[in-house]
């Protein structure tokens, strides 16, 4: 795309409210585009609906009209979340419009450099990682996109001594063009959002658009225990800074003794290997503010994006020994009776759930299930089989995930009827938990699903499993 102020006097059309919608709407109304916003929902259902009336941008609910897209169209903005198979997409791609998001948009106009970060796994508790060590650090970052404010709002306010930190979904880069970070950084690949993508090279080929405009100037974060990640290593233009858990690398981040091949009670250390091969440890694994060896990896991730920003080591491990996680990320939600209670909802497929597992010593009863996307779940079996002893599965998989328990032997097995108030279907998933736990194990929220099945998001998925565990 150009520059917004280049649409002038050009149509634009808008696909989606919600607050990313908003901002792009306002953004090129102010250009002098003119504008139509329209969203499927029903006009009560969108709040934003009649402030961008009152600005004058033409408002269009509850259907996409079949004449909302033609050939005088200049430009197509979509929600990430909405899917190229709809029609207004599909006919925006028969008169060759260009269709972005709100990233692409929120580009051309950011004075800061900006941060990206993506992966499958990670992405909320990195960003947030980074953006505290770059505070702490005196470089004023903004934290956008997936989490915080939105984009293109938080862009039209950043200088250039800010440093713009997004956090990035498949979703939303796959809709970019020019988009080009200072820093990029690519935590993982598993097989997700299939559904959306359809196959696991498009969702791999959006992700790798965090790295397309790069050059010779800009870093790519990489992580060397991923094989994707590894390949990108030779095929990107940008100076390349690894980080493992599992190697002892040549130059950049790692952990010394590795993860492989020794036992897991060997303390270990979070090192930086400088190019001059100078190795620099800066804080021990066991003084992480928050468990689990998947954040091992965000901290050497987001230690790394914050070392390559200007932050030294030692700001850097003081940050990651007071940060206690972020909500609904692995959070603490109480104890009863010698049972911690954990909030993990925003586990939105297997690997992180295996993952989470993986982060505790102690027994677990876990909570799982949410919108099926067609994985079969045997991925959950041999976590089922060390460490999980009761499983109480809700939601469109619950059949599924219920059969990979039993036949990894549990004898603790239950599923919830989810045709009832969605608040009462997780107090009874609660309470059954409870039935299943003893003192000393754990009641874990990681669902290995998407939420939307039965809530409209992950936060709320959380929020109501919280509410269930306070009211116990």
């Amino acid at each position: 795309m150009e520059h917004p102020n280049a649409y002038r006097g050009r149509q634009v059309v808008i696909l989606g409210l919600a607050r990313s919608g908003v901002a792009v709407a306002k953004l090129f109304h102010d250009a002098g585009a003119l504008v139509t916003v329209n969203d499927k929902k029903e006009r009560h259902l969108c709040p934003e609906a009649d402030e961008l009336s009152a600005l004058g941008i033409s408002v269009v609910c509850g259907s996409h009209p079949s004449g909302l897209i033609h050939e005088g169209i200049a430009l197509v903005v979509k929600n990430p979340g909405i899917p190229y198979t709809i029609e207004p997409i599909q006919r925006a791609l028969h008169f060759k419009i260009e269709i972005i998001t709100e990233v692409e948009v929120a580009y051309h106009i950011c004075k800061a450099p900006i941060i990206g970060i993506t992966g499958s796994n990670g992405k909320t508790t990195t960003t947030t990682w980074t953006g505290l060590m770059l505070a702490a650090g005196g470089l004023q970052p903004i934290v956008a996109g997936n989490i915080g404010r939105a984009l293109t709002e938080a862009a039209l306010t950043a200088t250039s001594d800010n440093r713009m930190v997004v956090e990035l979904s498949s979703f939303q880069l796959k809709g970019t063009s020019a988009f080009r970070p200072q820093i990029g950084c690519l935590l993982n690949i598993y097989e997700t959002h299939l559904d959306y993508h359809d196959t696991m090279e498009d969702y791999i080929d959006s992700k790798v658009k965090l790295f397309a405009n790069q050059t010779e100037s800009d870093t790519a974060v990489l992580n060397w225990d991923d094989p994707v990640c590894r390949d990108l290593m030779q095929k990107v233009r940008a100076s390349v800074l690894p980080f493992s858990t599992k190697a002892e690398l040549d130059y950049g981040f790692y952990l010394q003794p590795p993860l492989a091949n020794v036992q897991d009670d060997i303390a270990r250390t979070m090192v930086y290997r400088d190019a001059h091969g100078q190795v620099n440890p800066f804080m021990p694994v066991d003084e992480l503010g928050i468990p689990g060896t998947f954040n091992m990896e965000n901290a050497l991730a987001a230690s790394a994006i914050a070392h390559t920003a200007g932050v030294p080591l030692d700001v850097i491990a003081g940050v990651l020994r007071s940060f206690r996680g972020v909500e609904h990320r692995l959070e603490l939600v109480a104890e009863r009776d010698g049972v911690h209670f954990y909030n993990n909802s925003k586990a939105t497929n297997p690997t992180a759930t295996v993952k989470t597992i993986e982060a505790f010593k102690q027994d677990i009863i876990l909570i799982a299930g949410g919108l099926d996307r067609g994985s079969d779940y045997m991925d959950l079996l041999p976590v089922f089989q060390r460490q999980v002893k009761g499983l109480v599965a809700i939601g469109e998989t619950k059949e599924k995930i219920a059969r990979v328990a039993r036949l990894a032997g549990l004898s603790q097995v239950k599923t919830v009827d989810t045709a009832n108030n969605v608040q009462d279907t997780v107090d009874e998933a609660v309470r059954a938990a409870v039935a299943m736990a003893k003192p000393g194990s754990v009641v874990l929220l990681s669902p290995a699903c998407a939420s939307w099945d039965m809530f409209p998001s992950y936060e709320e998925r959380g929020r109501m499993f919280r509410q269930s565990v306070h009211n116990l």
